[in-house]
């Protein structure tokens, strides 16, 4: 069993420059730890007790015929359903907008070779899908383990944490953190204490699953309303859960979904390694979407950069089913109608309202995504001639010769970013730079002052705020920064508004079917579809592959003079897969050239395509 020390592994290089964190003054001295941390072990053991509707099985092997399936967006719930679709034997096609792939986990590289990201990436142990997806595309070496501890940086630099390092595991490893927090004072703790007593995450500890659906239930109230409702405190909420609900969703705990945040105590309460953090050895481009594009793109899959969609091309049939034709795609001056068999949108909140036609919104799964919107963000990187975390020793902090300071995520809430961390510690691989001093990245939440505001002044602002956290960094230059602003980021998790997340399966029937894939999506919202198993299943399957005369008649002049008489089959409604972000239920329709018995792909949007690819006929 590996502790978590052996486990946090740098590039030989960069290996002498890294400290562990300070040990005397501020600091607790470190206990030892009980935490498994190997990638193994940690996906292997989040199955055990584990909610199951959280953590659904890895798809059954896919029998069907191998389809044409176009993804709109290459971030990583794209990319996720890519990987599962090719190793279902699918051909993929994934178009993205943007010149780097990512998405909100993406960054790229400035003509200066700094690495920008989009946010600030830190990977819960609860993450288990993301983590089987690392390890399948070989990129499990990339994360490295922090001290499994939150610590909380208040102003003029004294240190409060919650510190899971434990002999023994959950719950106690959680209980004793809470208990000897030195963030609260005693009757805020006792307080607090109640309220989670009161709490799901007990019945949790026995009943996974009911505990869950009964933070489910929660959904329509404010975390705050909920947790002072059980005996919870302000003070609680202001120097504790706030950092923490800023820090998930960019909101703070008054306009925060309870759901949300008795998830994650839940599975605090329930795994050990849920608290544990990862952060990636270095930029997100190399260490995580690098090594998911190189798995795609090895399976054939393809990578579309610069390819915005600008319209979803449908028609309605006689019987009122509608058809998806085709996405009409533009890149600069170009344009491109693109057809596949299957659709699968991976968009965020802002990007589906401005794909979905307007008509679909008859649909009420597709109106009620209306009524959802994103999160604004700001996100600034400062780059320093010296140490701004090391709080033990000034004359360490002014030498440029090794990294020191603080190496993990690091909360506040007396700034206006309430998550940050020195990336040249956390993250070397990439930010470290010899001859250079800390790199702090640092989220702006709530963003919505700052988005009008010029880089220049944000970047002061924040500056300020730094040197009010960390009274030593006094005197250190910024060399460098940057400023990303997102306008709607993450989907605005506020009380009452999880039942209008759509769901992956949509309205739209035919071969062609679009499914949507979102923003932190968990397999909870399913649990309509669900069989007790975890299973989904189709709400009309033949078993196998059955054909039958058309319903309908078909009929064009031109394809009949050149192919014969046509009977439509079609296969039954089966789900294809479950990708970890989307499902997919095609309806594929074949037929047959009567005189040779050829098959033909019928794209049930009016159109014959036939194997030798000639000329569309369209169906009048």
């Amino acid at each position: 069993m590996a502790s978590v020390a052996a486990t946090t592994t740098l590039a030989p290089a960069l290996a002498p420059r890294r400290r562990a964190r300070p040990g005397s003054g501020l600091l607790p001295p470190r206990r030892a730890s009980a935490v498994r941390c190997s990638l193994d072990s940690n996906v292997s053991d989040m199955g055990v007790n584990a909610p199951k509707g959280l953590f659904p099985p890895e798809p059954e092997h896919y029998r069907g015929p191998k389809l044409k399936v176009a993804i709109i967006g290459a971030g990583l719930a794209g990319m996720s359903t890519a990987v599962e679709l090719l190793d279902q034997g699918h051909e993929v096609d994934l178009y993205e907008s943007r010149p780097f792939i990512g998405g909100k986990v993406g960054s790229f590289v400035d003509r200066q070779g700094n690495h920008i990201e989009m946010g600030l990436h830190v990977f819960f142990g609860c993450y288990s899908n993301l983590f089987r997806l690392m390890k399948k595309v070989g990129a499990d070496n990339n994360l490295l383990v922090k001290e499994h501890t939150h610590t909380f940086v208040n102003k003029g630099g004294t240190i409060g944490e919650l510190d899971f390092r434990f002999p023994v595991g959950a719950p106690l490893h959680g209980i004793q953190a809470f208990l000897r927090t030195n963030q609260l004072k005693v009757y805020d703790k006792a307080r607090n204490a109640v309220a989670l007593a009161l709490s799901p995450v007990v019945r949790a500890l026995v009943d996974p699953d009911g505990a869950l659906q009964q933070v489910r239930d929660l959904d329509d109230i404010s975390f705050s309303d909920w947790f002072m409702s059980k005996g919870g405190t302000r003070e609680s909420i202001t120097r504790m859960w706030d950092p923490v609900a800023y820090a998930l969703g960019f909101i703070d705990c008054d306009n925060i979904s309870a759901r949300c945040m008795l998830t994650i105590f839940t599975l605090f309460a329930t795994k050990t390694e849920a608290s544990l953090l990862r952060m990636l050895k270095g930029s997100p481009d190399v260490y995580l979407s690098g090594p998911i594009k190189k798995y795609i793109t090895d399976r054939g899959g393809r990578f579309h950069l610069r390819w915005g969609c600008r319209e979803v091309l449908y028609e309605k049939s006689p019987d009122g089913e509608t058809y998806v034709k085709g996405l009409l795609l533009t890149k600069a001056t170009s344009r491109e109608i693109i057809k596949a068999d299957a659709y699968v949108a991976a968009c965020d909140v802002p990007g589906i309202k401005r794909l979905l036609p307007s008509e679909w919104r008859e649909w009420e799964m597709f109106d009620n995504i209306y009524k959802l919107d994103g999160v604004p963000v700001v996100t600034v990187q400062l780059r320093y001639n010296g140490w701004v975390t090391e709080l033990q020793d000034l004359e360490k902090s002014r030498q440029l010769q090794r990294a020191v300071g603080l190496d993990n995520l690091l909360y506040t809430a007396d700034a206006d970013f309430s998550c940050f961390s020195d990336l040249a510690l956390s993250s070397p691989a990439d930010y470290y730079i010899e001859g250079q001093g800390s790199l702090i990245q640092a989220v702006l939440t709530p963003g919505d002052p700052y988005m009008p505001l010029p880089n220049e002044e944000i970047i002061s602002k924040v500056q300020k705020q730094v040197v009010e956290l960390f009274p030593s960094s006094r005197g250190l230059e910024v060399t460098w920064s940057s400023v990303v602003k997102i306008g709607q980021s993450l989907y605005r998790e506020a009380p009452g508004n999880d039942p209008f997340r759509p769901d992956q399966k949509t309205p739209v029937k035919n071969s062609s079917s679009l499914d949507l894939t979102r923003n932190r999506t968990t397999s909870t919202a399913w649990k309509e579809q669900l069989s007790p198993a975890g299973e989904r299943r189709p709400t009309s399957a033949v078993p196998g592959r059955s054909c039958w005369p058309s319903e309908r008649s078909y009929s064009s002049t031109t394809a009949r003079r050149r192919w014969g008489t046509f009977k439509s089959c079609r296969l039954a409604e089966q789900p294809l897969l479950h990708c970890r972000e989307a499902w997919i239920f095609p309806t594929t329709h074949t037929c047959w050239n009567g005189q040779t018995n050829q098959p033909l792909s019928f794209l049930a949007s009016g159109c014959w395509r036939f194997p030798q690819r000639p000329p569309v006929y369209r169906i009048q």
